[in-house]
């Protein structure tokens, strides 16, 4: 487990996200291939190494210390443009809030520019508006839950920060293609 944000992200979840080349935890993390002793941005777009290979670190001079070197495809080193580092720090702030009532003006108000240019960068970057990340966030949470607790998706729904049951499921089936209980089902989580 790293945490990322006041939040766990355990191996596997991470290496979900570096198959998905998530650009939304760049910057966040970085994953390192042992055999070719380079280190990437999650979102690199290079072939993916064996599982078995990564490693994980928090910070560019963890993965230097190490004995890696940045890959010269995402260039992990190079600082991010000022867009693009409002919108990480959005994420991360999003990241780190996914369980309190969020609205687009309070993040807006929290990375400092208008909720209306906020969501047009962020979709811009993303392909995501602020909302339907916090959601995906906030699903996926949901998702961890299902696999590792015992709780009930009444329990889970509000643990992940949805303000009520049915604005969870439809959530959860939009992203899913299945309902929590189907989920929990098919992965084999404690029931």
């Amino acid at each position: 487990m790293i945490m990322i944000n006041d939040t766990q992200l355990s191996f596997d979840e991470m290496w979900d996200i570096i198959l998905a080349c998530d650009s939304s935890y760049d910057g966040l993390f970085f994953t390192a291939v042992k055999t070719t002793r380079i280190y990437c941005r999650p979102s690199c777009k290079s072939r993916k190494p064996h599982k078995h290979n990564v490693e994980f670190y928090l910070q560019i001079n963890e993965a230097e210390n190490a004995g890696y070197r940045a890959c010269k495809r995402c260039q992990p080193n190079v600082h991010l443009t000022p867009q693009a580092e409002l919108v990480s720090d959005t994420m991360a702030y999003l990241l780190h809030n996914y369980k309190q009532k969020l609205l687009l003006q309070d993040i807006a108000t929290h990375v400092g520019i208008s909720a209306y240019y906020l969501e047009r960068l962020f979709k811009q970057h993303t392909t995501l508006t602020p909302r339907a990340y916090l959601e995906k966030i906030r699903v996926d949470k949901a998702a961890h839950l299902l696999r590792n607790s015992d709780l009930t998706n009444l329990e889970i729904a509000y643990e992940a920060g949805f303000q009520s049951p049915s604005i969870f499921y439809k959530a959860f089936r939009t992203l899913k293609q299945c309902s929590p209980s189907e989920y929990r089902e098919q992965i084999g989580g404690i029931s």
